[in-house]
């Protein structure tokens, strides 16, 4: 069974309700399809309903819930909920409204506040930041969660390396360019999301140009006193480096330069310096390959594959 397999049947154990706010997209009605046919998750669609039905047609999406924000009864009491969060912010009824009709995102995040949704998918035709605004003002961050941060999940076919081809990059999408203490939050995080979707253990290198000192600057010390930072402060995870990358993931590389090293040629978590580095190495290895899948997550509450939305407090997935 391939890693995406096994993704969908644990869904299905435990399946949830995952609202899709962009409705105005052929990909996500395509995407529900798909879903509904075989039984990942129950969807909810927001959008005007003669809207969704012409852009739908030729698709059976007869099994999910449509949701008109115009119609719906509880359309009301979700605009009051949104007052009263945000009132200290000095978000007024009207404002409320506007944002709830015009923007289905703030609606979405509204249906998981409110318990009506486990999980939002969103991102296919929304900026990241129109995704992230609503989500950090509604669902807010998971407890203890320093930042938000963004991890590709990477699936390469027949690969040795790595857990069976399997990888996480981060931060790829979203932390322009970290501090030490950013970097080792960063890596704490995808360590845990790592362990939460693949079920093996995390393996973190923090990547560099240098690997245990072989090159002096400014930037390979931000990552030496990131390596520093998490073995304190997440003493739980096998982090190391700094490392390049091919003493990260290849191991006779990394037993010839970091011989001391429990991370050095068996990394599968793979923590990138800052966002040029990330967002760079992800599109180098993704647009070298047609069969490299990817996944991109950040966490809000908590950070899961779509299908996997909702197993914990409210998620937020976005599709790139």
């Amino acid at each position: 069974m391939s890693f995406i397999d096994s993704i969908k049947e644990r869904a299905k154990k435990n399946k949830k309700r995952i609202v899709l706010p962009e409705s105005m997209d052929i990909r996500v009605i395509e995407a529900c399809e798909k879903v509904l046919k075989e039984d990942i998750a129950d969807i909810i669609i927001i959008g005007k309903t003669e809207e969704i039905e012409n852009i739908s047609r030729g698709y059976d999406i007869s099994k999910a819930t449509i949701v008109d924000p115009y119609k719906e009864d509880y359309t009301e009491d979700l605009i009051n909920d949104l007052v009263e969060l945000r009132k200290n912010k000095g978000l007024t009824y009207e404002d409320a409204k506007k944002l709830l009709l015009e923007d289905y995102m703030y609606y979405a995040c509204m249906l998981v506040k409110t318990g009506r949704a486990d999980g939002v998918v969103s991102g296919a035709c929304h900026s990241t930041a129109n995704t992230l605004r609503p989500s950090l003002q509604i669902i807010k961050t998971k407890p203890g969660v320093m930042l938000v941060s963004a991890f590709f999940l990477m699936i390469v076919p027949e690969c040795e390396f790595g857990e069976k081809g399997t990888f996480i990059f981060a931060d790829c999408g979203l932390e322009q360019n970290p501090d030490s203490e950013k970097l080792a939050a960063i890596a704490a995080s995808s360590a845990e999301s790592f362990e939460l979707l693949v079920e093996k253990e995390p393996l973190v290198a923090m990547l560099s140009h240098s690997t245990m000192g072989s090159a002096k600057h400014t930037d390979v010390d931000k990552v030496i006193e990131a390596v520093k930072i998490a073995k304190e402060k997440y003493s739980q995870y096998k982090i190391d480096g700094e490392l390049q990358l091919d003493a990260a993931i290849v191991p006779s590389v990394g037993k010839s330069k970091a011989p001391n090293s429990t991370v050095a040629g068996n990394a599968n978590t793979l923590i990138f310096p800052d966002l040029d580095a990330g967002n760079i190495g992800y599109k180098c290895h993704y647009g070298t390959s047609d069969e490299v899948e990817r996944t991109v997550c950040a966490d809000v509450r908590t950070c899961f594959s779509p299908a996997e939305c909702g197993e914990k407090e409210g998620t937020v997935v976005f599709l790139s």
